[in-house]
């Protein structure tokens, strides 16, 4: 099938780049229009999507434009931060078919995952707080954007870059946010014995979590206390199990060269990707470049790829739709038309 991306940046959020991104994306396929659009726009555009959005759609000859502002944008190519850009994947429709395995791709701007949206069939795509959001060319007035890719099955990828640092622990006493014991300890001592040695002196708080279950978004740990508890995003009930766990750079890109070399080998490689990060996992978590980016071009060479960074990122897991954070959640396109 024919399909391409491609990434533009420009000093202003101009309509001229999502149409730019859209020609770009044409040409790198080899079509004079598309059936399909996936457009993403940094988030300086909020306040002037529809123009981009029409933009894109006349550049494509179709209305079947959807997307999202987001925090960042990458394609195959490279990644784009701290600066006004488009990115767009566009690609020739295949025909509907009764066997189409692809979840719902779904962007949203509200604060927590549209209570509509936790309930099965699978969805799969980001949210970003306050962010406009577009479906068949127009701006969504409720915050919420879907659409659905016909003829293709895809490949579900989440990697969580997840160390686990403990086994199940019980809650002994909390107290709202703040844990206080933990298996008979003071919460912050529990977590201190349970942290590598060189890390226990100075806690990396900001990579730490509370992992209640693998197929469960982790709590992150906000701060060690004085008196010896620790206060985290969310509140637990006495008598739960969980385990600490640490967010770690080379974890988290091994985790994602494992998921994707299993996926990508044997099978052919995929026609297109999609993947959708999170603004604490790209090249601000990795320090220099986006470690995720880089297993996926040695998984799958040559593949146009369309990926933004934002604050969530939606996937199934245990026959609901969740909302994750600190993920990388990547699907792997193929088409059901040899």
């Amino acid at each position: 099938m024919k399909v391409a991306s491609a990434l533009v940046s420009g000093l202003h959020p101009d309509a001229a780049l999502a149409e730019k991104a859209v020609r770009c994306a044409l040409e790198k396929a080899g079509l004079e229009r598309a059936n399909n659009v996936i457009l993403f726009l940094t988030r300086d555009f909020v306040r002037h999507a529809q123009p981009a959005v029409l933009a894109a759609a006349r550049a494509a000859g179709c209305l079947q434009v959807c997307g999202t502002t987001t925090s960042g944008l990458f394609t195959e190519d490279g990644w784009l931060l701290e600066q006004s850009g488009a990115a767009a994947l566009v690609f020739e429709a295949a025909p509907a078919t009764p066997h189409d395995s692809s979840p719902t791709l779904s962007f949203t701007g509200h604060g927590t995952l549209p209570f509509e949206w936790q309930a099965l069939p699978e969805r799969a795509g980001l949210l970003e707080a306050n962010a406009a959001t577009w479906s068949h060319g127009r701006i969504s007035p409720n915050a919420c954007a879907e659409t659905r890719l016909p003829g293709m099955k895809a490949t579900l990828l989440r990697s969580a870059g997840l160390l686990s640092l403990s086994r199940d622990l019980s809650l002994d006493f909390a107290q709202g946010y703040d844990l206080r014991r933990i298996d008979g300890m003071g919460a912050a001592d529990s977590l201190r014995q349970h942290l590598p040695a060189e890390l226990r002196e100075h806690p990396p708080v900001h990579r730490l979590v509370v992992l209640r279950h693998a197929s469960e978004s982790a709590i992150p740990v906000l701060s060690f206390n004085a008196d010896g508890s620790l206060t985290i995003g969310e509140a637990l009930a006495e008598g739960e199990t969980f385990c600490w766990a640490l967010r770690h750079p080379d974890h988290s890109a091994q985790e994602m060269q494992q998921l994707l070399d299993t996926a990508a080998n044997p099978p052919a490689k995929p026609d297109f990707a999609l993947m959708f990060s999170c603004i604490g996992r790209g090249p601000l978590f990795y320090g220099d470049d986006d470690r995720d980016l880089q297993a996926f071009r040695q998984a799958c060479p040559q593949t146009p790829l369309l990926g933004a960074y934002a604050s969530g990122q939606i996937a199934p897991a245990s026959q609901r739709n969740r909302l994750f954070h600190n993920s990388a959640v990547t699907l792997l396109f193929e088409s059901l038309h040899v």
